[in-house]
């Protein structure tokens, strides 16, 4: 395994530094330890060719400007919180709110904008925080580490890990945008995904979990078996529509060891197999992404990219029967995420 470190900008007089892990097979993973961010993977095509399959930059100063999370770590809690505000033991705390009067993905500064101390282990790169007592409204001192390792297999491998002093909430995620196409030559609508998963959480108009799970059976939502992306854009399943026509919904995986997830796009043939250990993926379609600017030289609009966030259920501190997201002092909290590349035969 070959291991590039590489300056890739300073902000406030403070290098960022780029990582890139190098298999035998040619596949590239480059992060950098400023938000944890993935800003490329390079995979081939059924025909050989090795292209960027996520969203990124070319510059530190665009990922510093930045508002839709490319490829970074969302945390202390990815997703939303209701109201930026929540109760533990009997206190309670108010959170940054900057998602209309709701938390989303840590606040204002959350994971996504600090600098991670960075370490190159034998095939990978481990990055440490420790993020501060009441750092944007969260209690306690929480140490995390994120640990991005590459093998043979074409094996990316993410592991979370923290600790905190008090009790505190945490759930992370990784925010990469995924367009298996190849440097963004097309949208991801004419990809299909398939999820092991028979419900998902309705959203309410601010797009926070209202408690209730839905039936995936006979809506848009049926990713059991392999579904293209365009489906629920052009569905007037009311879900759909409410999140600007696409998906940003919460699929809960299956209690079992069997948690897959499919990505693929059927005309570069490249696949992405995602297994994890959390209890939920939030599938996110770019509905949202803005129709100006650019990556890497391609103009922004809806559907460049999809998000498979393996997390915690959002907003679960305000719904007593979603798996907890709490931490409490002298526990750890761990999860593990395998996204392995792969390449689909005609």
């Amino acid at each position: 395994m070959k291991i590039i470190q590489e300056s890739f900008g300073q902000i406030d007089n403070q290098t960022v530094f780029s990582y890139t892990l190098v298999n035998d097979h040619g596949l590239e993973v480059t992060a950098i330890n400023y938000g944890c961010i993935i800003t490329k993977i390079v995979a081939p095509d059924r025909n050989k060719n090795f292209e960027n399959i996520v969203l990124g930059y070319d510059t530190l100063n665009e990922y510093v400007k930045d508002s839709s999370y490319l490829g970074a770590i969302a945390g202390r809690v990815a997703g939303r919180i209701k109201d930026g505000s929540f109760e533990l033991d009997g206190t309670e705390y108010l959170l940054a709110k900057n998602d209309h009067g709701n938390h989303l993905h840590g606040g204002i500064k959350g994971f996504n904008k600090v600098f991670w101390d960075a370490e190159i282990i034998e095939d990978g790169v481990r990055f440490s925080y420790k993020s501060p007592d009441g750092e944007e409204g969260y209690p306690g001192n929480l140490i995390v580490q994120v640990t991005y390792t590459l093998n043979n297999n074409n094996e990316l491998t993410i592991e979370y890990a923290a600790q905190t002093d008090k009790k505190t909430l945490v759930t992370v995620t990784n925010h990469s945008y995924f367009n298996l196409s190849g440097n963004l030559k097309r949208d991801i609508l004419n990809h299909t995904l398939k999820i092991q998963s028979d419900r998902f959480l309705e959203l309410d108009s601010e797009f926070i979990p209202t408690g209730k799970s839905i039936q995936v059976e006979d809506t848009p939502f049926d990713f059991t078996s392999e579904r293209a992306i365009n489906t629920g854009v052009t569905s007037t399943y009311a879900q759909n529509v409410l999140v600007g026509e696409g998906y940003d919904h919460p699929f809960l995986l299956k209690t079992n060891k069997d948690k897959e997830i499919n990505l693929k796009d059927p005309e570069s043939g490249r696949t992405l197999t995602i297994e994890t250990d959390e209890p939920a993926v939030v599938v996110y379609t770019g509905n949202s992404l803005p129709s100006e600017g650019e990556f890497c030289g391609i103009t922004s609009r809806k559907y460049l990219g999809i998000c498979l966030e393996t997390q915690g259920l959002p907003d679960a501190v305000h719904h007593p029967h979603f798996p907890t997201v709490i931490l409490d002092k002298g526990e750890q909290y761990s999860s593990k995420t395998v996204y392995q590349f792969g390449i689909e035969e005609n």
